[in-house]
């Protein structure tokens, strides 16, 4: 150990020294394993698997300094603990963003997440926000680090266990909760009675509040690769009829077609959801099954032959996981007969 300790010092001043290099490399990473996840999809499953083990070693950092200390005598001052924690925290905020970059609607609530862990992953690489704002406010401290924890596990798991969006989800809000204990005993005073129901209930408070803004969290990994509304689908070549955006009340007889082309990991097999929207309000939902892999994506339709009995107005095919989080959408408008 003894042997080593030295290049791991040199290695942690290098990356003191240039503390923007690791947001590089992660956010360089995060556009490979973008890139690969269908051509090379080990390579992004070992990208992700090493997303993962940095956080389990950050956790376990209090077993690991002790253990480091009592078997080989390396004392690791808190210092660099800090840093490194401040390192875990750039990698997964920028590892994160090319995914979540590519499939945010930035007319959706979808943007306010994606600016918001933009924001975050800037103040992760710049040393007096982070250490004299962000780390001094522990409260704040620990709900940037259940957001870093957080995405990283919402990329991370479809691409290493192929998960659906709604399972990826519920595990990402599990792994935040359980990653996070840690940092959240720390906040509550030692020696009081009320510290175990308020430990559980701010879990449950953050459980709660990530799932009731699931729809504005986009869901990393699937795109929309193309949305066409047609009179017709070529079954056979799976391929639409030309886009339609506007259309009389009378043109609806025959129904219309709302055909996708979604994009996922290869081995993922996820539902999605055609939701038709009229003037706002839902009028139908069609559910359809999806198989990724497939590079331009996965090309499936729903036919849609009943309409209110009022169908003029301003419609909207949202295309939607099955947790409720928006992949992407469509609008077209529909007049009165002989009305343009």
């Amino acid at each position: 150990m003894a042997k080593i300790q030295p290049a791991i010092n040199w290695l942690l001043d290098v990356f003191q020294r240039h503390s923007g290099l690791m947001a590089v490399l992660a956010f360089v990473s995060g556009i490979a394993s973008y890139v690969l996840v269908d051509r090379k999809e080990s390579i992004a499953q070992f990208i992700a698997a090493f997303m993962l083990a940095s956080w389990v070693l950050l956790v376990a950092d209090n077993w690991l300094r002790t253990s480091l200390e009592r078997s080989f005598g390396w004392n690791i001052s808190p210092i660099v603990i800090r840093f490194l924690t401040q390192l875990v925290h750039q990698e997964s905020l920028f590892f994160a963003l090319p995914f979540f970059l590519a499939v945010t609607s930035w007319d959706h609530g979808q943007a306010v997440f994606t600016s918001l862990l933009l924001l975050c992953a800037l103040v992760s690489i710049i040393d007096p926000l982070y250490y004299k704002y962000l780390a001094t406010r522990y409260a704040l401290f620990v709900a940037f680090h259940t957001l870093a924890l957080f995405v990283v596990m919402l990329v991370v798991l479809p691409l290493l266990l192929q998960l659906t969006t709604q399972q990826s989800l519920i595990a990402a809000i599990v792994a935040a909760m359980l990653f996070s204990l840690p940092s959240m005993v720390r906040v509550l005073p030692p020696g009081r009675w009320w510290r175990l129901p308020m430990l559980i209930g701010m879990l449950c408070l953050m459980a709660f509040t990530l799932w009731q803004l699931r729809s504005w969290v986009p869901p990393a990994g699937i795109r929309l690769t193309d949305i066409a509304i047609s009179y017709q689908v070529d079954e056979e070549q799976r391929r639409a009829g030309a886009n339609i955006e506007h259309l009389d009340v009378a043109d609806l007889q025959n129904g219309l077609y709302a055909w996708t082309a979604v994009r996922a990991p290869r081995g993922l097999r996820e539902q999605i959801h055609h939701v038709w929207l009229l003037n706002g309000k839902e009028v139908d939902r069609i559910v359809l099954d999806i198989r990724g892999g497939r590079e331009a994506g996965y090309r499936a339709w729903s036919h849609k032959l009943v309409f209110p009995p009022y169908p003029a107005g301003n419609w909207q095919v949202q295309v939607v996981t099955e947790s409720g989080r928006l992949v992407g959408l469509t609008r077209f408008t529909v007049t009165k007969n002989n009305q343009t």
